[in-house]
C-alpha cells in the first residue's frame, strides 16, 4: 500500500501535492517524494520519513511548476531505503519520466529479466522501476502509445500517477485493485488515491478512474481511453476494513459507513454478554460503533491512542511494530477495571500486535475480554499490495480460531464470516478481491512467485 497524488494546470502544483500527501500519510510512513515540471525543467525532492519531515518551506518553494506528482510509501516489494523512494524519475532522449505506483506487479521477475537482457540497469529493488524502464525503452514516438504498450505488459495491481514531460497520466489496472479518483480545483485536474486528499485542498470530486482506464491530462483538458479488454472487478476489500481513511469515499462508497455496517453485521453474528463495547483505536472505532448500536450495548472508549505514533501494521520490521504497539495505546484503568468487554478489532494479521493489546487490557483489571474481528481470518498472502507476505507469518493460516483465542488469552474470539462481510458492503459481492480470506486469487500467479509465499505454516 502506498498513496499517490497528481495535479496538472495549477501554479502551486508542488505545494498542493505536499498537502495532498499529508492527507494520504496513513497509506505510507517510510518515505515521501514529489516531482514537479514547469514545461522546461523538472524538479524533485525525495527522502525517508514523514511528509512533514521531508518537506520544509524552502523545499516546497523550490518545487516550482504547474504539474506535479507525489508519493508516500510503505514497502511490500523492495527494501526500505533511499533508492526505493518514489516517484521514480529518469531523463532520457525522449524527455523526462516520473512514476508513482500504488500496488504490486505479479510479473516483475519476468519483466526485469527481459529488460536486463536488453541492457537495462536497475537502481532499486522495486517492482515499480520496471514501469519506468518499459516506458523509456519503447520505440513509439507517441507518448500515448508508449504508455499503452507498457501497460499491456503488466500483470497484477497498479494505480499509477505518471509524469511524461509536462503531461499528467492516471492509470488503474483492469481489475481495479487499488483506488484512484479524479478531482478538479480552479480548472486544474487532480489525481488522488483517496477523496480525503481532494477535501484537504478543496478540490471537487469528479469521478473515479475506472478499472482499465488511462487518462491523459494536458493544457487542453482530459483525454480518456480504455485500451484493454474488460476484466472482472477485484477491488481490495481490505481498503474498507483497515487501510483507507474513514472520511474517504473509495470505489464510490464511504469508508466510515461501511465500517459501521461491518460492526452491525458482526453484532448479528456473534454478540456476547458484556458491560460495554470497546474499540481498538483507531481503525476499530467505527465497527465498534456499529456493533454497539446493533447490540444495544453501551460504547466505551477504554484505550487512548498516542497520535504521535504511526500505524503499527505498516511498519517495515516486527521489532518496530512491537515497540510502537507498547507506546501507541494506553488503557483508562478506572473505566476498564472489573468490566466484561467486547473488544472490537478490524483484523488480526500476525497476532503479535493483538497479543500485546490484550495483555494491556487484561493488566488494567478487566474481568472478561470477548474479542470480535470485523473480517474473516486472514489465511493467505496478498500479491497485490497489502503486507500479508507469506502464510508462515499469518497466524490464521496455521491455527484454528480456538487456538488463536488461547494464544491471545481471550475469553472468547469470533471473526465476521465471509458472507457477513460481503453483505455489509455497499457494492455487489462480485466486485471485491477476497483472496486473503479465501485463497481464490483473481489473477494467475507465476509459480516461481507464489510457491514460497503460499507455503503453509509448519
Amino acid at each position: 500500500m502506498c498513496g499517490i497524488f497528481g495535479i496538472s494546470g495549477h501554479k502551486e502544483a508542488g505545494r498542493l501535492t505536499h498537502l495532498g500527501l499529508f492527507a494520504l500519510q496513513h497509506r505510507g510512513e517510510e518515505s515521501a517524494g514529489i516531482v514537479t515540471c514547469d514545461g522546461k525543467k523538472v524538479r524533485s525532492r525525495r527522502a525517508m520519513g514523514l511528509v512533514g519531515d521531508v518537506f520544509d518551506e524552502p523545499a516546497i518553494k523550490s518545487l516550482r511548476g504547474n504539474v506535479a506528482i507525489g508519493h508516500v510509501r510503505y514497502s511490500t516489494t523492495g527494501s526500505s531505503n533511499m533508492k526505493n523512494i518514489q516517484p521514480f524519475l529518469v531523463s532520457h532522449k525522449k524527455g523526462n519520466i516520473a512514476v508513482a505506483h500504488n500496488g504490486n506487479l505479479t510479473n516483475t521477475y519476468e519483466l526485469r529479466e527481459k529488460l536486463e537482457e536488453k541492457g537495462s540497469i536497475f537502481q532499486s529493488s522495486m517492482d515499480s522501476e520496471v514501469i519506468v524502464h518499459l516506458l523509456a525503452q519503447s520505440s513509439n514516438k507517441d507518448y500515448r502509445q508508449r504508455v499503452v504498450e507498457t501497460l499491456s505488459q503488466l500483470d497484477g495491481a497498479y494505480s499509477l500517477s505518471i509524469l511524461i514531460n509536462n503531461v499528467l497520466i492516471g492509470v488503474r489496472d483492469p481489475h481495479g485493485f487499488r483506488p484512484l479518483c479524479i478531482g478538479k480545483l480552479d480548472g486544474a485536474y487532480v489525481l488522488a488515491s483517496e477523496t480525503c486528499a481532494l477535501d484537504l485542498i478543496h478540490a471537487k470530486y469528479v469521478r473515479d478512474v475506472a478499472p482499465g482506464e488511462v487518462v491523459f491530462i494536458t493544457k487542453q483538458g482530459i483525454e480518456s481511453i480504455t485500451p484493454f479488454p474488460k476484466k472482472p472487478h477485484a477491488f481490495c476489500i481490505f481498503e474498507y476494513i483497515y487501510f483507507a481513511r474513514p472520511d474517504s469515499n473509495i470505489f464510490g462508497k464511504n469508508v466510515y459507513l461501511t465500517r459501521k455496517r461491518l460492526g452491525k453485521s458482526m453484532a448479528r453474528e456473534a454478540s456476547a454478554k458484556c458491560d460495554s463495547i470497546m474499540p481498538i483505536p483507531d481503525s476499530g472505532n467505527y465497527a465498534a460503533l456499529g456493533f454497539a448500536e446493533e447490540a444495544g450495548i453501551p460504547f466505551e472508549v477504554g484505550m487512548i491512542r498516542n497520535h504521535y505514533i504511526g500505524r503499527t501494521f505498516i511498519q517495515p520490521t516486527q521489532g518496530i511494530r512491537d515497540f510502537r504497539v507498547r507506546v501507541k495505546l494506553n488503557p483508562i484503568k478506572d473505566v476498564l477495571k472489573g468490566k466484561k468487554l467486547v473488544v472490537v478489532e478490524d483484523s488480526i494479521v500476525r497476532g503479535t500486535t493483538s497479543k500485546s493489546r490484550v495483555k494491556t487490557i487484561r493488566d488494567a483489571g478487566v474481568k472478561k475480554i470477548h474479542m470480535r474481528i470485523s473480517c474473516p481470518p486472514i489465511k493467505f498472502p496478498c500479491f497485490y499490495g497489502i503486507d500479508f507476505p507469506s502464510r508462515k507469518e499469518l497466524i490464521a493460516s496455521g491455527k484454528s480460531v480456538k487456538q488463536i483465542q488461547k494464544f491471545l488469552k481471550l475469553d472468547s474470539l469470533e471473526y465476521l464470516s465471509l458472507k457477513g462481510m460481503l453483505d455489509a458492503m455497499l457494492l455487489p459481492k462480485c466486485e471485491f478481491c477476497t483472496a486473503c480470506f479465501s485463497g481464490k486469487y483473481p489473477t494467475k500467479l507465476p509459480k516461481r512467485f507464489s510457491k514460497k509465499m503460499l507455503e503453509k505454516r509448519k
